[in-house]
């Protein structure tokens, strides 16, 4: 059976997209070292990143932007960007297994939920480095467009240099204006 793996980067962020990733491994071709790519140092997900790539029977990267973010909230986002990884698959999945404890709506594959799935099952891992790398990625494009917010640094999460940013420049386009910390900067709490 083909099972793919499921997972998001990018939920606690102020600024940017949800990103998701879906991974069929292949058992033939084993990955070693996969897990939940938070315990993993930027080093190693960089390495494993390239190898899923070359080793996956099937992957797909998708996301959900900061509009529909702001648009239908960040869970209703995370679980779009979900559906549309594991409906980009060169090759159907026959199972999902979704990191957390709540499926996509809207896939004609049998879907279950497992929270903590990232450290349990190797596909989800793979998942989870596909999208941590590729959501890491995003955010040092964006330093290159706006280094004065330190984006490559950290990654657009809430942190007291990003607060101090957005309290100096204001906030971008890309910033989530659903998120309590901006819309206190655009004075709309």
């Amino acid at each position: 059976m083909l099972v793919a793996g499921v997972d998001e980067a990018g939920r606690g962020p102020l600024v940017g997209s949800v990103v998701a990733a879906a991974v069929i491994l292949d058992p033939n071709n084993p990955i070693e070292g996969l897990n939940d790519s938070k315990k993993l140092t930027e080093k190693k997900r960089e390495k494993l990143f390239k190898e899923i790539q070359e080793k996956a029977i099937a992957w797909a990267i998708a996301e959900a932007s900061h509009l529909e973010i702001d648009e239908i909230n960040i869970l209703q986002a995370s679980l779009l960007a979900m559906r549309r990884a594991v409906e980009a698959l060169k090759v159907p999945a026959e199972h999902v297994l979704v990191d957390g404890n709540k499926v996509p709506q809207g896939l004609v594959v049998s879907c279950d939920a497992v929270v903590g799935g990232d450290a349990i099952h190797a596909e989800i891992s793979a998942a989870s480095i596909l999208a941590k790398v590729t959501r890491d990625h995003d955010m040092v494009e964006l330093d290159k467009l706006y280094p004065q917010y330190g984006f490559a640094q950290h990654k657009g999460y809430p942190t007291k240099a990003h607060f101090e940013a957005i309290a100096i420049h204001g906030v971008i386009d890309q910033h989530r204006r659903s998120y309590a910390p901006v819309k206190r900067a655009l004075g709309l709490e």
